[in-house]
């Protein structure tokens, strides 16, 4: 059994829950955002599940509810519109909610080389990996400051840490992510607000399967040791973010992996990325 969680009194860097604060988690209708939302009830603390599927929104928030006796508010949002991400902090001053954490989990992948990439697809997963986090942590962020008091999570990948052909644009987006949330951590210090990145490697969620792949083409790009269950990389995803850490790599295979890639020559690691990637090798041309 899994000893609870020490009291928040003790310095952790989650705030202590009050009846008036939520986490506000995007991308909380299926997968990390869910299990994410899931932890953190089961902590004691009140939640804001924002994703465009309302109906999936509602029917978590009732069980989270119902579950943990905690406030659970759903506010259905397309992440991609600016206008619909300047709602969110007024929405919840309307329903009087001061938004301690922010979970920034929104994204998606669009898959194949960029010579035949969609320009819709490409500039929607641009909104939402990128320009997403970067304006909710700009709207959110100097209220937790002047508070003293706020925990930022988010969610980037093991794609951080190198190049990524046949999903070039997501890689490269993750990489902003991983790379912009340690330049604000930094600038945060000292200010009673933390900033945690969260850099899972393969997730059981169905990803693979938005991505349009089978799992036996995900289960032979990524090793199945790698594959981590997403109730797993949430928890761990929330114990790093009560610790204060900077960076959170879920399973010591993808620690391992995001290492050596890290560290290894591009001029290797690539075309051997390109020679397993099943968006590359179905249909070179």
């Amino acid at each position: 059994m899994r000893a609870p969680p020490l009291p928040y009194a003790l310095g952790m860097a989650l705030p202590t829950p009050k009846d008036n604060t939520t986490a506000v988690i995007t991308g909380a209708s299926s997968g990390i955002g869910a299990e994410i939302a899931r932890e953190l009830t089961r902590r004691g603390h009140g939640v804001t599940l924002v994703a465009r599927r309302e109906d999936r929104l509602i029917a978590l928030a009732d069980e989270l509810s119902g579950a943990h006796r905690v406030r659970a508010e759903v506010i259905a949002a397309d992440l991609t519109d600016a206008d619909s991400r300047a709602e969110l902090p007024v929405q919840l001053q309307e329903r009087g909610l001061t938004p301690d954490i922010l979970v920034n989990n929104a994204g998606f992948t669009t898959m194949g080389p960029v010579h035949r990439a969609e320009r819709a697809a490409e500039l929607a997963l641009v909104r939402t990996n990128v320009e997403a986090v970067v304006d909710l942590c700009t709207l959110f962020v100097p209220g937790m400051v002047t508070r003293h008091r706020g925990a930022v999570l988010n969610t980037a990948s093991t794609a951080a840490f190198q190049p990524l052909p046949g999903q070039a644009g997501y890689g490269a987006s993750k990489a902003f992510v991983l790379s912009y949330s340690r330049a604000l951590g930094a600038e945060l210090r000292g200010k009673g607000v933390t900033v945690t990145t969260l850099c899972p490697g393969p997730v059981e969620t169905g990803f693979a399967e938005a991505a349009g792949m089978t799992d036996d083409e995900a289960g032979e790009a990524l090793p199945k040791i790698m594959w981590l269950p997403a109730a797993d990389v949430a928890r761990a995803a929330v114990d790093g973010l009560d610790a204060g850490r900077a960076v959170v790599i879920p399973g010591a295979a993808n620690r391992a992996a995001a290492s050596l890639a890290h560290l290894a020559p591009k001029s290797w690691i690539l075309p051997l990325m390109v020679r397993r990637h099943p968006a590359l090798t179905q249909n070179p041309t």
